[in-house]
């Protein structure tokens, strides 16, 4: 195969020439586009479940919400594997498909188990598909914080939650966006009993008024005003504390119960579920997870345009710290590493033929041997569907150092052979094109085998 191979390489020489600019030219357009992560996916096509079931205890979650969600994926065409985990008011359900499934696929099958068992759940217990992300999804960690305590860590997680996560979520290529830490906002209505005795009143009735005080429905529209439909506009919004306290409960002999003559109403904390500090500081740490095949490097710096633009917005006192955990990082390192060892083998290449050689020509034909090789790496890493990673970066490292062994050797054989030849007499030489191709294969069967034994 080889020698067929290097004697149409010889026999046409001018075309090898053409597909091989062509290569490096087409590697220089297409590389750039590569997925590029830490680590290769190597987790099967997985569908994760997360249910919330709030006052419930692990067992209960375990036999009420984890048990009937496992039984109706279990039989799902392509499942290989059903994990789950139960905790206190939470269910994690894993959904493992065959090497090579569609994830998409997998999650419409799952989506529609899961329609026909959410009604044998809990009433309160509320079941999700979570996005799709890898298991190095993880591309970013950024930390909210204000270490002189102007701004406190309710307002740290407000805007952590409502602002900075849903700019993060318009970046095309994020699959989800998780704050974790600080203080969540929420609006707490704190009951007095003996106030509900004076007016004869039940938690019920007040847990349904507080329900009843934010609604987003329409108010409807009047069909002919002018011939025109004309909306109307419904306040029954809640925009603060104080328009729960003014929500009518009912009435008592005649007169008006509002919520807030019965209760204290605040904007307060939701209880904690995890904390996060940054440099000893507490703080609100929000991760940014990809999307599977998405190019890291390049996602990352249109999170850095996002977050350069909400620099400007923070508010005073509040520090924003990008540089937690940042993937791109040890991407970086390895993608410089790569380019570190192919400039070393490329001078060292040089200097060495030239030296033992004193051919200029044979130094231009080895050192072609190292971008065109990786080039046809790159491709073939594209053409299936591989990734950019830390391994197959070291790999690349580590066949650069068998790809100059092997270059040198064989330039120096030809132009050996190619001088023996020519220092015969003309009855005796061999055409250049016939010396070549004996040269090279003369060494090929022993470069072969330690290129065997070195992997």
């Amino acid at each position: 195969m080889l020698q067929k191979l290097i004697g149409f390489s010889l026999k046409y020489s001018g075309f090898i020439v053409m597909v091989a600019v062509l290569l490096l030219a087409f590697s220089a357009y297409q590389v750039p586009k590569m997925p590029v992560d830490v680590f290769p996916e190597l987790n099967a096509p997985t569908v994760v479940l997360l249910t919330e079931a709030g006052g419930f205890a692990a067992d209960e979650v375990e036999q009420y919400v984890t048990f009937p969600i496992e039984t109706s994926v279990n039989g799902l065409p392509g499942v290989r594997r059903v994990r789950s985990s139960s905790a206190s008011g939470l269910s994690i359900v894993w959904v493992e498909f065959d090497w090579g499934q569609d994830i998409y696929r997998a999650r419409q099958l799952v989506s529609e188990r899961l329609s026909a068992v959410r009604e044998a759940l809990p009433p309160n217990a509320h079941a999700e598909i979570t996005p799709v992300t890898s298991i190095t999804g993880e591309i970013m960690l950024v930390a909210l914080s204000s270490p002189d305590g102007h701004v406190s860590p309710l307002e740290l997680r407000s805007f952590a939650e409502y602002d900075l996560r849903n700019r993060l979520l318009a970046v095309p290529g994020i699959a989800q966006v998780v704050a974790i830490g600080g203080e969540l906002p929420e609006y707490q209505v704190n009951v007095h009993q003996d106030r509900l005795a004076l007016y004869g009143l039940t938690i019920r009735e007040v847990v349904e008024a507080a329900r009843a005080a934010h609604s987003t429905a329409s108010a409807g529209y009047l069909p002919s005003v002018d011939r025109l439909e004309l909306p109307l506009r419904q306040t029954a919004r809640v925009q603060s504390a104080d328009d729960i306290k003014n929500t009518l409960i009912k009435y008592h002999n005649g007169a008006p119960v509002l919520i807030g003559q019965v209760a204290d109403v605040a904007l307060g904390p939701a209880p904690k579920r995890g904390t996060a500090a940054d440099r000893a500081t507490p703080a609100v740490v929000i991760s940014v997870q990809k999307s599977p095949g998405t190019n890291t490097l390049t996602l990352t710096t249109e999170v850095d345009k996002v977050l350069d633009d909400v620099e400007k917005s923070l508010p005073t006192g509040v520090i924003l710290n990008r540089k937690v955990f940042r993937q791109t990082n040890f991407i970086q390192r390895s993608v410089d590493n790569v380019v570190e060892v192919l400039k070393e083998a490329t001078i060292i290449v040089a200097v060495i033929l030239i030296l033992f050689l004193l051919n200029v020509r044979t130094t231009v034909i080895t050192l072609t041997a190292l971008p065109v090789s990786l080039a046809v790496a790159m491709l073939a890493m594209w053409w299936f569907g591989l990734t950019i990673n830390v391994m197959t970066l070291g790999g690349l490292a580590v066949a650069i150092g068998v790809l100059v062994d092997d270059a040198i050797i064989d330039v120096e054989n030809v132009f050996r052979r190619l001088r023996e030849n020519a220092a015969k007499p003309e009855a005796d030489r061999k055409l250049p094109v016939q010396v070549i191709f004996e040269a090279s294969n003369e060494i090929r069967p022993a470069m072969v085998l330690a290129t065997i034994i070195i992997v």
